[in-house]
């Protein structure tokens, strides 16, 4: 069989392990896909929990993990009150030095993990022994919290008031009828505000920004976050500085998340950082935090909101990553509750993070958390900025699960998207196993079946892990605009939930009907890459990258109350050159910008009413599978892959070096027969990373609706997965 595809990205290359600095060319063989090169096997977590670490054990454990386990190094994690040494110590680094040489024997490599415990920033202050050590040593450089001080006031009078303590953010008067709104920035003298109150119906705000108390480092700010990284990642580097790009290979964070100080981060430069940035100051728009404020309410959110998410990915994601490339290694890691559907106040904006990261990440975790529905939106994250990685920790505080349950989370993974699967966890002490499944060859549950479920994953990562073009028809419009504009601090469902449920927000539910029922991929488009990256040609809507270029036919816009007009102008236009378009539970009717709410509305009604253009649109109000297969229908495209008459398969699309590979899975307990049409003549062959083997297909070539088509049944027992590969 001919050689599939080669490939020339330093950063597969750096993950990977191999090469250093140099570019190599990277070639798919059976020989290689039955038993692939140790580099792309898993690495685990591995907890340093609760125990006093010593050198014989560690070194025992982690040659087990190798030969064992099946395992391709590890992310060392210390946790737990009880871990000794200490964190940062000299002997603790000593037996860090003692895991980094059994990795160099073995030849594989270390994810730095950048924190004790976690979430990422306090060095050991949380889940680790409470001793706030970057708090202690740098208090200023904390998370800071966003406080609002109200006064209602009667007309006529005089507001003669103190300032509260803290940073101050804007001081504000708002005519509750009105909304008219008065900056009394310039009636701040000494220390108090003297304001001759006008007629109205007025309240007056202070909004100040005050230290919150929590431990963690201040994530938005890049001055905090160099401070956190000088004390954990530069230290590391300092103790190895030739395992980095070598042995030590990426960095880990784990668990930052926007929810913290109730919902209301925020830093000291923010209004300074704005007015750089817009060019006028943010005063007037503070109320808008927390209340309606009129026809400029949805602009003002997304002005505040999304430069909040901003900061937060620039000052620790993009901080991190810069640390990370200037060291020759990537990073990685998640945030806490990615599962929210309204992530405003939580994850801020997920798919902006994922642009300042190496390798984009999220979590799937026990607890009832549906983080399956979320992974179309951390893998779209990747291909809208052309990375070639994704990663998922997996497994964490999900039980005892069953091996079947193992193979059945990672196949839908793989098939939406993730490409690195990190599993959760090896416990050193497996006596003391606070989240479980232990993943290890000690656990009688497991450590039969794990080196071929190690292997297994190797497979996947072999052929997946590249850096290639995702393709898919469809896009969906990433809402996250309208999501912004229709939130508020304090909201109800409390700050760890996400605060504010906000109606008609359906992206996730069309994103499962698409995957998960009428076996459709697609990409979500971010709206910052809609309009700096999306061009128009041929009746598509393509994608620009320099690597992941995708052409999308439909464009799905899912329930959304606002939307910018730049987007809608270039949806107009990918409509009127022959686009399909799909509205679904809600019609945008108001701007992300400023005073063009009637403009939102016209175009909307252009399109959906005057049909002038050479697409399709149509509006969807109770989208179904049903609905949305029966709409795809009318679009009359010949689409990448379909299935013929029974349930679809999971799947995903790569093309590498202008070879198709297709990775086929069955979620299913019953087999299946699937008759598949894929566009275009291919000349497929089966790879089944099940077991390595290579099998031909049965296969047809024909015309259909003027389109060369190929044409396959795919046989596929209950639980399990293939690959189809271009020769």
């Amino acid at each position: 069989m001919k050689h599939l595809f080669s490939t020339y990205l330093f950063t597969v290359c750096l993950l990977l392990g191999i090469c250093h600095i140099s570019l190599v060319k990277a070639q798919i063989t059976t020989g290689e896909f039955k038993n692939p090169p140790i580099n792309y096997r898993p690495i685990p977590l591995w907890f340093w929990n609760n125990s006093t670490i010593q050198g014989e054990e560690l070194q025992t454990q982690f040659q087990q993990m190798i030969t064992k386990d099946g395992y391709g190094g590890s992310a060392i994690l210390p946790f737990g009150n009880r871990f000794r040494p200490k964190y940062l110590s000299d002997e603790y680094f000593t037996l860090y030095g003692k895991a980094i040489e059994e990795a160099e024997k073995a030849g594989v490599k270390l994810s730095l993990y950048d924190e004790y415990g976690f979430p990422s920033g306090s060095m050991g202050a949380i889940n680790g022994d409470d001793t706030p050590r970057f708090m202690n040593k740098y208090p200023d450089a904390t998370i800071k919290r966003l406080d609002k001080i109200e006064y209602s006031v009667s007309s006529g009078g005089i507001f003669n008031q103190s300032i509260p303590k803290g940073d101050i953010m804007a001081v504000v008067a708002m005519d509750t009828i009105t909304f008219k709104r008065i900056s009394l920035r310039n009636q701040l003298q000494n220390g108090k505000v003297n304001w001759n109150i006008p007629q109205g119906a007025w309240k007056v705000f202070f909004f100040v920004c005050v230290k919150d108390g929590d431990p963690n480092v201040d994530y938005l700010s890049p001055d905090a976050v160099k401070l956190f990284i000088k004390e954990t990642h530069e230290s590391y580097y300092k103790h190895f500085p030739k395992a980095f790009g070598k042995t030590i290979t990426t960095t880990f964070f784990d668990e930052p998340t926007m929810y913290r100080a109730s919902g209301r981060i925020w830093t000291n430069d923010f209004n300074d950082k704005f007015i750089k940035q817009y060019g006028f100051s943010p005063d007037l728009l503070y109320p808008a935090l927390w209340y309606n404020i009129g026809e400029d309410t949805a602009a003002a959110r997304n002005y505040l909101f999304g430069f909040r998410s901003q900061l937060y990915a620039e000052g620790f994601m993009k901080t991190i990553q810069e640390w990370s490339e200037e060291h020759n290694i990537q990073s990685t890691g998640h945030q806490d509750q990615e599962e929210i559907l309204n992530p405003v106040s939580v994850s801020g904006d997920l798919m902006l993070c994922g642009k300042y990261m190496g390798i984009p990440g999220i979590d799937k975790i026990g607890g009832g958390r549906p983080t399956e529905q979320f992974y179309k939106v951390v893998s779209s994250s990747a291909h809208n900025w052309d990375k070639a990685f994704v990663m998922s920790e997996t497994y964490g505080a999900m039980g005892n699960i069953s091996v079947k349950t193992l193979y059945q989370i990672a196949m839908e993974q793989y098939t939406k998207g993730i490409n690195h699967l990190i599993p959760h966890a090896v416990w050193y002490n497996d006596q003391s196993v606070t989240f479980l499944p232990e993943l290890s060859y000690r656990n009688p549950l497991y450590n039969k079946d794990l080196p071929e479920f190690n292997q297994f994953l190797s497979r996947l990562n072999y052929v997946l892990a590249r850096a290639g073009s995702h393709v898919a028809d469809i896009a969906m419009v990433y809402p996250i605009e309208s999501l912004q504009a229709e939130h508020y601090l304090d909201g109800s469902k409390g700050y760890y939930e996400g605060g504010v449920d906000i109606p008609n927000v359906d992206y996730t539910h069309i994103s499962t009907i698409l995957t998960d029922s009428i076996g459709k991929d697609f990409t979500y488009l971010h709206p910052e890459v809609i309009n700096d990256k999306c061009q128009i040609k041929n009746g598509k809507l393509i994608l620009n990258n320099k690597i992941n270029k995708e052409k999308y036919s439909i464009l799905i816009i899912p329930g959304m109350k606002t939307i910018s007009v730049a987007n809608l102008k270039i949806i107009e236009r990918f409509y009127n050159a022959g686009g399909c378009i799909l509205f679904t539970t809600q019609l945008p009717e108001q701007s992300v910008e400023f005073g063009q709410n009637r403009k939102v509305k016209s175009i909307i009604q252009r399109m959906l009413n005057n049909n002038k253009g050479k697409g399709k649109t149509f509006f969807i109000p109770d989208p179904s599978s049903e609905t949305i297969k029966r709409i795809l229908d009318t679009c009359e495209l010949t689409f990448d892959v379909a299935f013929t008459n029974q349930q679809p398969l999971n799947y995903i699309h790569k093309v590498y070096d202008d070879c198709s590979v297709y990775y086929f899975a069955n979620l299913g307990e019953s087999p299946r027969n699937s008759e598949i049409v894929l566009k275009g003549k291919i000349n497929p062959v089966l790879f089944n990373p099940h077991t390595g083997e290579t099998s031909k297909v049965s296969f047809n070539h024909q015309t259909m609706n003027n389109t060369d088509v190929t044409i396959l049944t795919l046989p596929l027992q209950g639980n399990s997965s293939v690959f189809l590969i271009e020769q």
